[in-house]
């Protein structure tokens, strides 16, 4: 199987270096930007391809690594070739297969979606570190299985899904992994306030939050969770609350505790959490 690139980003390079180092034939790279696909494809050590026919041509499967706003735009210009039995795959977590390749069937070829939960945050160091991440993939049934053998084969766990549960699914890995920049940002600010440098106050955040991840990752969230909410300490959630300058800050703690309280109440379902709801709900 010959695996071309089409888009010469941090997603592109980190797949592509990946694979090549499982000895899995990497064909090369096609980019509207050739500087791009020329150094992802030395990265890789696979080939620069000019022309999209000649990636078509030399390749068997094509994974298009663009933004998710371009991935439908770029499957229309594919169209105009022959794509009988080629293989299309995206890496969105928000787009279904049906969603990026629309009547996919009608031009012989089958299109999937095989989305790594990880943050590619490097194009020359995360494929060091991918190899841990979940695959969650869905499309075409023909070589769905195939997929998954695929990726587990590389080491990878793999859920398949259904299409419709996509969305639910990406705004459960943003609620993860984006959405905590949120709460770390504002917690890196309010230090700040305090005296801190920046790098001083992601330095003495650093144990807290690797220690409170580590936690929840051994044994859940509801045994790991600490502090106020968690002790029901209705005063000092209230003192927190004049903390925040900016509304919108403020309700960020508010909405978040208010979650915090449904997790405390599992671990402690004889204490009363009336108080806090009393505090907390706009």
């Amino acid at each position: 199987m010959r695996i071309g690139f089409i888009g010469a980003g941090k997603v592109g390079f980190t797949l592509g270096k990946y694979f090549a180092g499982h000895k899995i034939c990497i064909s090369g790279y096609y980019s509207r930007n050739a500087d791009s696909a020329y150094e992802a494809a030395e990265f890789t050590g696979s080939c620069l391809f000019k022309k999209l026919s000649d990636l078509l041509s030399n390749s068997d499967v094509i994974f298009i690594t663009v933004p998710d706003g371009v991935i439908r735009e770029v499957y229309n210009t594919l169209r105009q070739y022959d794509l009988t039995g080629k293989q299309l795959c995206h890496c969105s977590g928000a787009m279904s297969a049906h969603d990026a390749f629309p009547d996919i069937e009608n031009s012989g070829a089958e299109g999937y979606s095989l989305h790594p939960l990880f943050p590619v945050s490097s194009k020359y160091n995360s494929y060091l570190t991918i190899g841990k991440a979940w695959f969650c993939i869905e499309g075409n049934s023909d070589h769905l299985a195939d997929w998954k053998t695929f990726f587990e084969k590389l080491g990878n766990p793999v859920r398949v899904l259904s299409a419709e549960y996509k969305t639910a699914y990406h705004a459960a890995c943003t609620m993860a992994s984006n959405l905590v920049c949120a709460l770390i940002g504002e917690s890196a600010e309010i230090l700040q306030s305090c005296g801190f440098s920046e790098k001083e106050a992601l330095s003495a955040l650093g144990p807290l939050i690797t220690a409170n991840i580590n936690s929840i990752l051994k044994n859940g969230v509801v045994a790991a969770l600490t502090g106020p909410v968690e002790r029901c300490d209705c005063e000092t959630v209230q003192k927190h609350l004049h903390c925040f300058k900016d509304r919108k800050d403020q309700e960020l703690y508010r909405i978040a505790s208010l979650k915090l309280v449904d997790i405390a109440r599992k671990k402690h379902p004889d204490t009363d959490f009336s108080g806090l709801d009393n505090i907390l709900i706009f």
